[in-house]
C-alpha cells in the first residue's frame, strides 16, 4: 500500500499522523509526509525512515508573524486578507498533496487538513482517511474561519476541475486519536454512523530525548519535580514567566522542570530550584514528576494522563479550554485561562493539583488509558482495511 500522510500546524498537530505513518512504514507499507514540522522533528522522521515533503510555511514563524496572527484571530476584520492568504496557501499545498498523491492507495490527512485532502483524494478516486485529536464539532462550533475555508475550497476544486462539493450520507473514516473516556456520551451519539468515528486513543512517538539523561539525573537529585510546559505557544515575556514559576514553586517547597518549547530561556535567570531544557521525552520524564503544568495541547493532555499525575491546564485557546474542561471532568485536575494567571493564583492552584485525591485519581485514570502501542496497532489496522 501506498500511503501519502497530509499534516499542517505545531508539533501535536503532525506528531499523530508521523508516528501511524512510522508503524505502517515498520509493516512494510511505503509512507509520504506531506507535513510542515520544527527542524528538530525533521531529524526525527528522518531517523525512522519516512520520506518528508515541506507542506506551508513555518508555523512557528507564522506565529511570530504579528499580521498573520491578528488574521486569525479575528478573521472577520480582515476579511479579504484572510481569505486572500488562505486561498494562496491552499493552493500552494494543493500543489504539494496533487503531486505526492498521484497513484497512492489512501490519503490521510490531519485535522486541519481534511477539507484540502478530500478534494485531492476526489480527484484521484482513492479513500481519505482523518485523524482528529479532539471531536470535530468542537472545532466546527469555536471556529471563527468557516467562511475563508469555504472560499478557499471552492478555488481549490475549480482549479482541480471538481464539480460543486456534494455531501455525501457517508463521509470518511474519522479516527478519534484521543481516548474515548475523555468525552463521556460521544461513542452513544455517533452509535447511528456505523463505525466511521472509532477511538483509538493518543498516537505519539514516544521518542526519549538527547536531554532526558541530565534530567533524570537532576530529577533523582531531589524531591520529584512539577513539570511546566506551553507546548508551541510563543511566550511573550519568557523572563516574567519562568520568575513567576520560580516563586510560586519556592513558596510551596517545590521543584519546577521547565520546558522553553519554541521560546529562548537562554538567558533568563532561574534558581537552584528550577531547570529549563530546551527538549524533554514527556513518556520518560512525566511519570516521575509531581504534576504537570502546561497549555493544554491534546498530546501532552494525554501524556499526562497515561502518566497518572495530576494536571494544570494554563490554556490560550482553540481546544485548550476543552481539555482543560476534560481534566476537570475527569477529576484529575483543572484549568484556567494562561493570561489570568498570577504568582498568587499559581501557587493556590499548585496548592490544590497536589492534594493526594487528585494523585489517587489520576492513577486510576492512568489505568483506563489505552497504551501508546495499542493505539497505534488500532489505527494502522483501520487505515490498512481503509486502503483494502
Amino acid at each position: 500500500m501506498k500511503l501519502v500522510v497530509a499534516a499542517y500546524g505545531s508539533r501535536g498537530d503532525v506528531e499523530p499522523g508521523i508516528a501511524v505513518g512510522r508503524e505502517l512504514l515498520r509493516r512494510g507499507h511505503d509512507v509520504r509526509l506531506a507535513v510542515t514540522v520544527p527542524p528538530d522533528m525533521l531529524a526525527l522522521i528522518e531517523s525512522a525512515g519516512l520520506t518528508a515533503v515541506p507542506y506551508g510555511p513555518d508555523w512557528q514563524a507564522q506565529l511570530r508573524d504579528e499580521d498573520f496572527v491578528r488574521m486569525i484571530q479575528n478573521p472577520l476584520s480582515a476579511i479579504r486578507e484572510a481569505i486572500d492568504y488562505v486561498t494562496q496557501l491552499s493552493a500552494e499545498k494543493s500543489a504539494t498533496l496533487m503531486s505526492l498523491t498521484n497513484g497512492a492507495d489512501l490519503l490521510l490527512a490531519g485535522m486541519n487538513e481534511q477539507g484540502l485532502a478530500a478534494n485531492v483524494a476526489e480527484y484521484y478516486g482513492i479513500p481519505l482517511a482523518a485523524l482528529h485529536s479532539f471531536p470535530p464539532q468542537i472545532l466546527e462550533v469555536s471556529s471563527p474561519h468557516g467562511s475563508v475555508a469555504k472560499q478557499a475550497d471552492h478555488a481549490q476544486r475549480r482549479a482541480l476541475g471538481l464539480p460543486e462539493a456534494t455531501y455525501p450520507s457517508k463521509g470518511p473514516l474519522e479516527i478519534q486519536a484521543y481516548d474515548e473516556l475523555c468525552f463521556p456520551g460521544l461513542a452513544a451519539e455517533w452509535a447511528d454512523q456505523g463505525g466511521r468515528r472509532p477511538f483509538v486513543g493518543a498516537l505519539t512517538l514516544g521518542l526519549s530525548t538527547v536531554a532526558d539523561g541530565e534530567v533524570l539525573s537532576w530529577i533523582a537529585a531531589g524531591t520529584p519535580p512539577i513539570y511546566f510546559g506551553f507546548g508551541s505557544t510563543p511566550i511573550a515575556y519568557p523572563a516574567d514567566t519562568v520568575a513567576a514559576i520560580s516563586a510560586a514553586c519556592a513558596l510551596i517547597g517545590e521543584r519546577a522542570l521547565i520546558w522553553s518549547g519554541p521560546n529562548d530561556f537562554t538567558d533568563v535567570p532561574h534558581p537552584e530550584h528550577v531547570k529549563v531544557v530546551d527538549t524533554v521525552g514527556q513518556a520518560v520524564i512525566f511519570p516521575l514528576c509531581r504534576a504537570v503544568v502546561h497549555h493544554g495541547g491534546a498530546g501532552t493532555t494525554a501524556a499526562g494522563l497515561r502518566a497518572g499525575i495530576p494536571t494544570l491546564i494554563l490554556w490560550n485557546g482553540l481546544d485548550q479550554p476543552v481539555w482543560a474542561d476534560s481534566v476537570t471532568r475527569l477529576k484529575v485536575g483543572f484549568g484556567r485561562r494562561f493570561s489570568e494567571s498570577t504568582v498568587d493564583s499559581l501557587v493556590a492552584d499548585l496548592h490544590s493539583v497536589l492534594a493526594p485525591h487528585y494523585a489517587s485519581r489520576a492513577r486510576e485514570v492512568a489505568a483506563q488509558m489505552t497504551t501508546p502501542a495499542e493505539s497505534l496497532t488500532s489505527a494502522a489496522d483501520l487505515l490498512e482495511d481503509a486502503a483494502s
